[in-house]
């Protein structure tokens, strides 16, 4: 790629590690004897979708109607939509049902269960259980359980749970301790609604953390997780990953110095990086990230300190590093969450190769 002839910023995807990252996923999934369901909320990509199921057109999850519309259209055929259903989407449901593809909804209410029951949907519903994240779901022993799961008589499909609160630390025994904690739940949710005679099919659980580290996922038969395929310095600061597993970078341009201030601006700011310094709990210095050498990816020992909305104020200590790096010339910057700083409005992916991946974005 000549990264000359790009403006920016840009995303730029590194497929050979996009792959090895997928790889160690599918490989990881088989070992546990359970079915991948990857996430391309932060992907939203058709191609890195097939890289992530293996080529199989069947089992990812999506965070937009967005997304399940575009890849149902693109020929994936068992989706789910792991964001609580409400009633003003109902109708776009029913016209992503003319594709013929199985769209997976999920709610933790029994008001809503009764609305899915009513509506002009015949879509299949999985419950949500509160594994320890306090963000959506159920407890596994709340009694509504059971009566979501008759309310929605044959649209039931199972339980599925999420340990979002498993990127609180860095230690991969705490890591280990909440993905059993995750699984537990599940299956325990699984067990209450199976003891009033309720068949449930699917137990689901996920994150990057908690798939790759936990020591058993007896009971569960599918697991979500997407930053894998990516991964950050969120994940990296966390000992989830190594640096080079990081495959998605941001290509941004020297635009100015500041040498009176100590500083310099990339044309790289809080739309392009997002404002997320959840990294920075476990990584200090990865501020809203870091720089590298453009061709290399090395480390450059800079970071964006400061983002405004399109610009991104790097601190310099050394003088020289307005030599190095001259307005005009352009860097890579690793991102602190990739899925915010995918989200940016991009559009698309800039291979290595030349090639240009489209990514569907925003909700409608």
């Amino acid at each position: 790629m000549n990264f000359a002839d790009l403006e920016t910023p840009a995303l730029v995807l590194d497929r050979e590690r996009l792959e090895a990252n997928a790889a160690r996923m599918l490989e990881r999934c088989a070992e546990m004897g359970v079915v991948l369901r990857p996430h391309i909320k932060t992907a939203k990509s058709v191609e890195v979708a097939r890289i992530a199921t293996g080529g199989r057109l069947a089992t990812i999850t999506a965070s937009t109607l967005a997304e399940v519309e575009h890849f149902a259209r693109a020929g994936f055929d068992d989706i789910l939509y792991a964001v609580g259903i409400t009633p003003n989407k109902f109708a776009r449901l029913v016209r992503i049902a003319e594709t013929g593809k199985r769209v997976c909804l999920t709610l933790d209410s029994v008001e809503m269960a009764r609305a899915v029951a009513a509506a002009p949907i015949s879509n299949p519903v999985m419950i949500e259980i509160d594994c320890g994240e306090h963000r959506g779901g159920l407890r596994a022993d709340d009694p509504a359980l059971v009566e979501i799961a008759r309310v929605l008589d044959r649209q039931f499909a199972g339980i599925m749970a999420h340990a979002g609160h498993s990127y609180a630390t860095n230690e991969l025994s705490v890591v280990r301790e909440t993905a059993a904690g995750e699984v537990g739940a599940a299956v325990a949710a699984a067990e209450r609604v199976r003891a009033a005679g309720i068949v449930v099919e699917t137990v689901s659980i996920g994150s990057t953390p908690t798939v790759f580290h936990a020591e058993s996922l007896a009971g569960i038969t599918e697991v979500r997780a997407g930053i894998y395929l990516f991964n950050d310095l969120s994940q990296y600061g966390r000992n989830i990953c190594a640096l080079e597993d990081i495959a998605m970078t941001v290509l941004a341009t020297v635009i100015g110095h500041n040498r009176a201030a100590g500083v310099l601006t990339l044309d790289a700011g809080a739309l392009a990086m997002s404002k997320d310094i959840g990294a920075n709990a476990h990584l200090p210095s990865a501020k809203f990230g870091w720089l590298c050498d453009v061709e290399t990816l090395d480390p450059l020992g800079l970071a964006i300190d400061v983002v405004h909305q399109e610009h991104g104020t790097v601190r310099v200590a050394d003088p020289e590093v307005y030599a190095r790096l001259p307005i005009g010339s352009m860097v890579r910057v690793l991102p602190g969450h990739a899925c915010l700083t995918a989200a940016g409005g991009y559009g698309a992916y800039h291979l290595m190769d030349g090639q240009v991946w489209k990514r569907v974005d925003g909700w409608n």
